[in-house]
C-alpha cells in the first residue's frame, strides 16, 4: 500500500492532483482544503495517501497534514461513509473546525456540507464523539453536554438497557435523543428516536 508521496506536482484538477514520482504520474484525490494548501503546479509537494483498493480500481487519497489524514480514517470508520464521501466532508471545513464540530454535536453545522444529511451527521457524532475526545483533533476541546433531563434520561436509559444495548451505547444515544428532540420530550418518542438513531433509519 502506498502511504506517502514525494513529488513534482504536474497538474491540479479541481479534487484531485497529479504527482509525478520519479517519472511515475500518480493521480490523487484531494479535498478542498488539502487543496488549498498543495503547492503550485512545478513545485515539489509530499502527501499522505490512503490506498483504496476495489474490484475494478486502486484509487489514492491524500493529504497534506496528519490531523486531516487521522480524521479521514476515523470518517471512513463510520457506517456507510466510504472514502469519497470521506473527502467531501473534509473539503466542508479545516480538520481542527470539523473535529470540533463533530465533538460539539453540531448537527445543522454538519448538515450544511454538501452530502451530508441528517442521518449521516447523527452517525458521525454518535460514533465518532468519543473517539474524537481522546484524540486531540479538536484541539483540546471537551464534549458539549445538552441540557438535563433526569428522570426522562434514566428512563431512555434503562429501556435501552432492558432491550439488550451496553450501556455506554445507551448513554451515548441517549444524549443524542436529547439533543435532537430537547428537554420535555415523553419516553415514548425518546425511545422511538432512540430506536431509529440505533437502526440508522432517516
Amino acid at each position: 500500500m502506498i502511504a506517502r508521496l514525494s513529488g513534482i506536482v504536474l497538474e491540479k484538477r479541481e479534487d484531485a492532483a497529479v504527482l509525478d514520482v520519479q517519472g511515475v504520474g500518480y493521480l490523487v484525490h484531494l479535498s478542498l482544503q488539502s487543496m488549498a494548501h498543495l503547492p503550485p503546479v512545478g513545485a515539489r509537494a509530499q502527501l499522505r495517501c490512503h490506498t483504496h483498493v476495489r474490484e475494478d480500481a486502486l484509487q489514492l487519497f491524500g493529504f497534506v497534514s496528519s490531523e486531516e489524514e487521522e480524521l479521514f480514517h476515523l470518517l471512513i470508520s463510520v457506517s456507510g461513509v466510504g472514502p469519497k464521501l470521506a473527502v467531501n466532508i473534509l473539503s466542508g471545513m479545516p480538520a481542527t473546525e470539523l473535529a470540533t464540530a463533530i465533538l460539539h454535536g453540531e448537527l445543522l453545522r454538519l448538515t450544511k456540507i454538501p452530502g451530508v444529511g441528517k442521518k449521516t451527521a447523527e452517525r458521525l457524532i454518535l460514533e465518532l464523539k468519543d473517539r474524537i475526545a481522546t484524540s486531540g483533533l479538536a484541539g483540546g476541546a471537551r464534549p458539549s453536554q445538552p441540557p438535563l433531563d433526569g428522570a426522562a434520561d434514566a428512563a431512555l436509559l434503562s429501556a435501552l438497557v432492558n432491550l439488550g444495548y451496553r450501556p455506554a451505547a445507551a448513554e451515548r444515544t441517549a444524549e443524542t435523543v436529547r439533543r435532537n428532540l430537547g428537554v420535555g420530550a415523553p419516553l415514548e418518542a425518546r425511545l422511538r428516536e432512540a430506536l431509529r438513531l440505533i437502526a440508522g433509519a432517516p
